[in-house]
This record gives structure tokens, C-alpha cells and sequence, in this order.
């Protein structure tokens, strides 16, 4: 009988796909960064308990293209600066991917908030266009002119913070409470570049990024990177905390909240 290709694996399979997806070789990116400083108020509004905003109110935005085999991955994120016990690193609200397949690894293992769109950057010699764009809306774009190359930075380690959770079948909160992963990103830096530019954004009702005003540009650079990533569950975290911030998750959040009878609402 030919293979049902949906049956089960064997042990011997699992295994060998674990194993090959931790030996991945190193896979170089070419990658622009932008931090602003913005509203404090603003940064503190964004940030789900447990986590708590730094000194500095920062937004930084990666907007990357990856050289996968076979095909081209655009990659990004919109983050906010953010500390939890004594761990200072950052909080993405939005993570837009070019294809499914980063999409689920990130959502499901990590808990990462990311979601299908378009992420470009384009160089004609020393000019940089970088966007990040979702339903038609370039909600993040950073352009400008590379004026100068920048020292090779050592390896560095960055860590993000995400939650990881399941709403309820029920409509009714969360089926188990919701976890707080660190995630450790070791980043390995060939070439960098600084860019004079600025960076704009437009208003979306998707990815309202636009809230997180740029009062003062911090710096735009543009590099040749890879890291490599380990998470791990830090802490449970409340349900009745969380539940006020998943929106930032979902363009409609409706389709996760509606449907409980009336008075059912509860708290895992």
C-alpha cells in the first residue's frame, strides 16, 4: 500500500527531523534597524503586566530580507523597549512575515506575534528603502542614504519578550493560563552601515504602529546578520491581565472573543 502521507511518523522520523533542524547553518540576512525614542506614556500603555517599561521609552524596527534555498523570506518587527525581573529587552507588537512557514514555528513554539505581509528592502547604491506593509498599507517605512560604514559590533545576545497562549474553545478567556517566554537571541554582525534618513508612519487600523510617534530619531543602520534563537517559559502569567492586551494579536479580534453566553466569562 502506498504511504497515507497524513498517518503517523515513526520514532526513527521525529528524530531525524529534530535533529536536522538543529544543525541549520548560519543564515545571513541583510537587515535595517531603526530606534526613536517616543512617548513614555505610550510604551507603558502597550506592555501587558508582568512586563514594565525601561528608562529610555525605545521602538525599534527590523526590516529584513533572509536568503532561505529556494526562496526569499521578508521579515520584521515593531517593538517597544520593556524589562521583566531585571531583564531588559523588547516587546514586538507586530512581526510581519512573507511566508507561512515562519509564520507558524514563531506563533506556535515561541508565541511570537506574527503574521503574513509584505516586508521589502531595496538599495540602489547608497540609497535605502525599507517597508514593512500589510492590507495595502506601508505602515512603517524607513528611507535615507547609507553616509558611512560602521565598526563590525562583537557578537551580542538580545532577548524578546513574547506570550504564549490558547483562547478558550468557549470564547471564554484562555483554556490554560497564558506563559511568559524570554527568548535569547545570539546575533552575529559582518558588515554595518549607518543611513541618514528618517522613518515614517502611516496610520492602519491593522498595525497601529502609528501611535508610537518618532520624537527623536536614535539612529538607522543597515547590516549583514544571523542569530539564532532559544526560548524558554519564565513564568504563568494572569489571564485576567493578559486578556485586555490580546488584540494586539489578531486584526479582528472578534472572531476569539465572540460567541460566550452572556455572564460565562472565566479565568484559567
Amino acid at each position: 500500500m502506498a504511504r497515507i502521507r497524513y498517518g503517523a511518523r515513526t520514532e526513527a522520523e521525529i528524530a531525524a527531523a529534530r535533529t536536522g533542524s538543529s544543525r541549520l547553518p548560519d543564515i545571513w540576512s541583510t537587515g535595517v534597524a531603526a530606534v526613536w525614542e517616543t512617548d513614555p506614556d505610550v510604551v507603558a500603555a502597550v506592555l501587558p503586566p508582568p512586563l514594565k517599561p525601561t528608562a529610555r521609552p525605545l521602538v525599534r524596527a527590523n526590516i529584513s530580507t533572509v536568503e532561505l534555498p529556494g526562496y526569499p523570506l521578508g521579515a520584521g518587527s515593531v517593538a517597544v523597549a520593556a524589562e521583566h525581573n531585571g531583564v531588559e529587552g523588547w516587546y514586538p507588537l507586530v512581526m510581519p512575515m512573507t511566508h507561512e512557514r515562519a509564520l507558524i514555528g514563531g506563533r506556535e513554539v515561541f508565541g511570537e506575534p506574527k503574521k503574513l505581509g509584505e516586508v521589502t528592502v531595496e538599495r540602489q547604491g547608497p540609497v535605502v528603502r525599507a517597508t514593512l506593509a500589510r492590507h495595502g498599507i506601508a505602515f512603517v517605512e524607513v528611507r535615507g542614504a547609507v553616509d558611512s560604514p560602521l565598526p563590525t559590533p562583537e557578537p551580542a545576545r538580545r532577548t524578546d519578550f513574547y506570550f504564549k497562549f490558547l483562547p478558550a474553545v468557549d470564547g471564554s478567556g484562555f483554556d490554560v493560563d497564558p506563559v511568559l517566554v524570554h527568548c535569547v537571541r545570539n546575533e552575529k554582525v559582518r558588515k554595518l552601515e549607518r543611513i541618514t534618513g528618517d522613518v515614517v508612519l502611516r496610520e492602519s487600523v491593522y498595525d497601529p504602529v502609528a501611535d508610537l510617534p518618532v520624537h527623536t530619531l536614535v539612529g538607522i543602520t543597515i547590516g549583514r546578520k544571523t542569530t539564532d534563537q532559544k526560548g524558554r517559559v519564565v513564568e504563568r502569567v494572569s489571564a485576567r491581565a493578559l486578556l485586555p492586551y490580546i488584540h494586539q494579536r489578531y486584526d479582528d479580534p472578534r472572531q476569539i472573543l465572540d460567541g460566550p453566553p452572556e455572564g460565562s466569562v472565566r479565568w484559567n
